[in-house]
Order: C-alpha cells, then structure tokens, then sequence
C-alpha cells in the first residue's frame, strides 16, 4: 500500500467515524403520543403552582404572537442567524403539545428535545431550562395542559445555511448543555439558593443578558455582562453599581415588579412584559432573584467629580429644539410627570447613562406602547414623525445634557440601522 493510499485510508476511518459519532449524537428516538389529559386530571394546587413557573419563565411573551392567542406561539424571534418562530404550547393535539406525555414535556425542558424526536433551536432556553427542579417542570405541565387548545401552526424557521439543518444542534449542545437539575450551595442561605435557580434556571436572564460568541452561545466568562435582544440593549446585570445612582435591593425589586423604579426609570423593550409577569408572582421570589443578582456585582467604581464639558453642536442646538417640542412636557425638569409624577430625571436614565446610543434610539423610535389603564409606562413612539436625522440629534442632546460621560459616536448610522432592523422584524 502506497503512503498516499494510507493516507486516505486513515482520513477515510476518521471521517467514518465522526460521522457515527454524528449520527449517535442527532438520533433521538420519538416519545409515543398519548390521549391529552383532561384537565381535571391535575389538582388546583398544582395548577397554581404551574401559573407561578410560567410567569417566572415568561413563557406567555415568548410563546405569544402580536395579536395572537396565549401560548399559541408564532412570534418571531431575531437572531443573528435568522428568524425563529416560537411553537404552539397549548394542548391542541395536532399543532400544540396536546399529545406530549410529562415524560416528553420534560425532556424538551432538559435536552431540547421535541416529542418527535427533533431537536429545538436554542432560542427556546433549555440549557437554562435543564437546571429546574422535577417539580416546577410537572406543575408547568400541569398549567399548560390546562390551557384552551388552539390550532395555530407556527410560519417555518428563516434561517441560513447551514444552521438550518437541525442535526447540526448535537454539536451545539455538547458544547453548551449540562443537562439536570442544579443543586444547592450549601455554603449559602435558601433566599440565595431560590434566587439562583430562578436567575440561572427558570428566569433564564444570561440568555438576554449575556454577549454571543459566533456560534450563538452564551460567552465563556461573560456571564450577565449584557447583550442584544430584538434590537434592544439588555444591560449588564452584574454592573448595577455603575449607575449614576447605584442600585438598591429595594430599588431592584420595585423595577422588576412595577417595570420603573425611582432614581432609575422605567423598563422598556423586552423587559418591560418581563416585568408584568414577574408582578403575578409572589413578592418573595423577586426578593431571592434580586438578592442574587446584588451579590454578583462587580466592584463599585470611582465616580467621577468632572462634569461633562459643554457642546453647542449643530446636532446638539437640533435636538435642543426639537426637545423642546416633543419631549419636555415629559421630561423637562418642570414637567408635571417629575414634579408631581415623581419620575426620575433623564440624567439617572440607563439609557442616556449607556456606552451605546441604541436603547435611547429604540425608545425614541418605539416608544413604549399604551395598555389601557395600565399606562405607567406609556410613552409614545417618534419614528413616524422623525426621521434619522432628528433621532440623532435628540440622542445628541439628550446624552450632552442630562448625562456626565463621553458623546456617542455613529449616532446618524445607528438610528438608519435600528430603523431598518425594527422594520424588518
């Protein structure tokens, strides 16, 4: 045998046997179907407990399309790899989880891994999923399986290739998955135990607020240090301390039950139906989450004497005016929403405190939209009546005025950019 037929040879049995490995890895066997069970069939006890883990995972904003009923999925979901479609959770046996036995519900949550035998794309969180107890997954199921059916199959997937082709997903999840319930620290008190588990599990907050690699999982040793999520900049979570007013416990737990929080402001985005799931849960879990997350905090930074030097910039004298007419009814210093209303000033803003402009961007754009009486955090949107421009000029005066740190830079670009992004989604 010539050297260069052992070679071949040898790259012939490698490449044999990755792909047993491959295929041993992407093989699943499929969980049989079962008769969905009546609802009666669960007790009230374990349904209420059921209402209490989906609203802590925020499973109704993720599996709920704009416009759509409960649960019954459809919502597109952005990543850097394309859209992603949330699926149908209701109890519809054709199109929902109707047919899923507990045995199977409980694998997805732990392995990614459909009834069917497919396996999930991990927008859906199951390697933060992995981490909940037995018990808080039945009594999801038990909720779930209590919900109205609805027949709504979800748009497919827009992916690119070859990310599109799900078997590839084994490799991701051995990179990334250690499937099983998380144990306690006993070196810890239960408050923090419960805190992590919601935080780390359940909560899955480092998926939103933790940067990507290139493949799309969570960074190694960047765990909370904020990400992107749907256009939106999710905040570092272990940085609360360099606020312009460092952040409380107490502050903490007022923000994630009441979406605002005073020398902070108000949710928006993303966390903003956070924040109105985690006010249907018991005040004591948002305690543990926020008892947690103050004990991951960095080290409290030097806070600067100097004062920003001032800038009469075109774009600054710009968005000075076009302030005035918009947007100080609100947020002037005399406006009745701070005078009376109690609304933190701009200056303690996270989004005009940011190292980037996108989230003040997106709030100009967007807005946060109006729910009937529940108007807390209602602010109208201005990408229909501004264009690019304009919304960099207010960023621009908005960061000169009420905030101590450097200007942003790419401002115009970042505007025509997110504009485009929202569009598009």
């Amino acid at each position: 045998m010539t050297r260069k037929s052992r070679l071949l040879a040898g790259v012939s049995v490698v490449v044999a046997a990755a792909l047993m490995i491959a295929a041993w890895l992407m093989w699943q066997p499929a969980i049989a179907p079962v008769t969905p069970p009546a609802p009666a069939s669960f007790d009230a006890n374990t349904r209420l407990a059921g209402a209490r883990v989906v609203a802590l995972g925020d499973c109704i904003v993720c599996h709920t399309a704009k416009g759509g009923k409960p649960f019954a999925g459809g919502l597109p979901l952005a990543t850097p790899f394309g859209t992603i479609y949330a699926t149908n959770i209701t109890p519809d046996v054709a199109t929902g989880i109707g047919d899923w036995s507990l045995e199977a519900f409980t694998r997805a949550l732990r392995h990614g891994i459909a009834r069917d035998g497919h396996l999930l794309y991990p927008a859906f969180p199951y390697i933060h999923f992995t981490r909940m107890p037995d018990s808080d997954i039945a009594a999801a199921y038990a909720y779930l399986m209590t919900r109205e059916p609805v027949k709504a199959s979800a748009p497919a997937n827009r992916l690119i290739f070859p990310l599109n082709f799900r078997p590839l997903l084994a490799f991701w999840n051995v990179l990334f998955l250690r499937p099983g319930p998380e144990h306690p620290d006993a070196s810890k008190d239960a408050e923090w135990n419960r805190g992590k588990l919601l935080v780390d599990g359940l909560g899955h907050c480092a998926s939103c607020h933790s940067p990507l690699n290139p493949i799309g999982g969570e960074k190694a040793g960047h765990a909370f240090d904020g990400g992107i999520v749907d256009g939106w900049e999710a905040p570092a979570l272990n940085a609360l301390y360099a606020a312009p007013k460092p952040w409380t416990r107490e502050q903490l737990v007022t923000y994630l039950r009441t979406g605002r929080a005073s020398e902070h402001g108000a949710a928006a985005g993303p966390m903003l139906p956070v924040t109105r799931d985690l006010a249907t849960v018991p005040e004591e879990d948002v305690q543990a989450i926020a008892a947690y997350l103050m004990s991951i905090q960095k080290a409290r930074p030097a806070i600067a004497d100097s004062v920003a030097p001032e800038d009469t910039s075109p774009a600054i004298r710009r968005g000075a005016t076009l302030f005035a007419a918009s947007c100080a009814q609100c947020h002037g210093p005399a406006a009745p929403m701070q005078s009376i209303g109690e609304r933190p000033t701009l200056a303690f803003s996270s989004a005009a405190n940011a190292a980037t402009p996108r989230n003040a961007i997106q709030m100009m754009l967007s807005g946060n939209g109006w729910h009937g009486e529940d108007s807390t955090n209602y602010m109208p949107g201005f990408g229909q009546i501004y264009d690019d421009r304009q919304i960099a000029d207010l960023a621009s005066y908005i960061r000169a005025t009420y905030s101590q740190r450097d200007p942003w830079t790419g401002i115009d670009s970042m505007a025509a950019s997110i504009r485009k992004e929202n569009h598009a989604r």
